[in-house]
């Protein structure tokens, strides 16, 4: 299960930035995860439960707080960003081109932090 060492990632880069801030407590992670990105949300927060258990006191009680980003695709028919309706098929909705200029879906990122 990659979920946990990406999970002790989340929490050391917390760590550090907390540190670099002053804070004393890290409440809340947030992150944007993409269906590209090879990480499985009900995983990744089991794995972030079990690794806050080992984590540093300031970081014990924060939570992962997960935004789901859509898988979006440049049309190079439409001429425009468009939905992609499932990741096995990846075209356009409007004129059925395949799309493979993905534009978001493949994300994986620590976007803010909440301290004490």
């Amino acid at each position: 299960m990659h979920e946990l060492s990406i999970a002790v990632s989340i929490l050391e880069m917390a760590e550090e930035e907390a540190g670099r801030q002053g804070a004393a407590r890290v409440t809340a992670v947030h992150l944007k995860l993409g269906p590209l990105s090879g990480v499985v949300r009900e995983a990744l927060l089991s794995a972030y439960d079990l690794a806050r258990e080992s984590a540093p006191p300031a970081l014990t009680g924060s939570e992962l707080r997960i935004e789901a980003t859509p898988l979006r695709a440049n049309c190079p028919t439409c001429r425009r960003v468009v939905a992609i309706v499932s990741v096995q098929h990846q075209c356009c909705a409007d004129c059925g081109t395949p799309t493979p200029d993905v534009v978001s879906g493949n994300e994986l990122e620590v976007f803010a932090l909440e301290f004490l």
